[in-house]
């Protein structure tokens, strides 16, 4: 595993400190390993949300209001009346 320093302004390590004495993290790293972590997922599922928006702009269907998207996504799920 690679060692990483990095400087914090107190207040930052002293929330870093405290995070890692609640219990829920063994120390400083494991806090700072799972906001990484944290970090990567959103980051990735922001990007797929984009590509998602994209699939759907290149798709033409710009022309739907959003009841017509929802009016059509009941029917396809099986749920109209």
């Amino acid at each position: 595993m690679a060692t990483m320093n990095i400087s914090l302004p107190d207040q930052m390590k002293d929330w870093v400190d405290a995070q890692a004495k609640s219990g829920k993290y063994g120390n400083a790293s494991d806090y700072v390993r799972d906001l990484i972590r944290h970090d990567q997922e959103r980051t990735e599922k922001i990007a797929e949300f984009q590509r998602l928006v994209q699939e759907g702009i290149d798709s033409g269907m710009t022309d739907y209001t959003m009841e017509d998207i929802r009016r059509m996504a009941r029917k396809d799920l099986g749920l109209d009346d």
